[in-house]
């Protein structure tokens, strides 16, 4: 689970849709419910957005820098797949090129 630390390291947001009453969304739902707490827990200033909105398709969204985003469809996934989706894009953020602000300098 150390991908889970590498969250504020290697993305710059993360941002969860998902509908409040859809089925499509229970994955979704239950992923915030059970992993919220430990995601801030381990990226305690990184910013996780939760946007709920009715009918809304449930997905994960990724920013890095430079403002390249990902987004990756999780409606009808469970709460361990999603956690495996949201895996996969912190790798993906491994390989981003990088601003000197999220490499913790300034340019001077």
């Amino acid at each position: 689970m150390a991908w889970r630390s590498a969250i504020s390291k290697n993305l710059q947001e993360l941002r969860v849709h998902l509908c409040q009453k859809g089925d499509a969304s229970k994955g979704a739902r239950d992923f915030v419910f059970s992993q919220y707490q430990h995601l801030k827990k381990a990226n305690p200033k990184f910013p996780i957005l939760i946007r709920e909105c009715s009918g809304a398709e449930a997905r994960l969204i990724a920013r890095y820098d430079f403002g390249v985003e990902h987004a990756v469809p999780i409606d009808g996934l469970d709460s361990n797949t999603i956690a495996s989706k949201l895996e996969d894009l912190v790798k993906k953020g491994e390989g981003m090129p990088r601003s000197s602000e999220s490499e913790g300098k300034l340019a001077v």
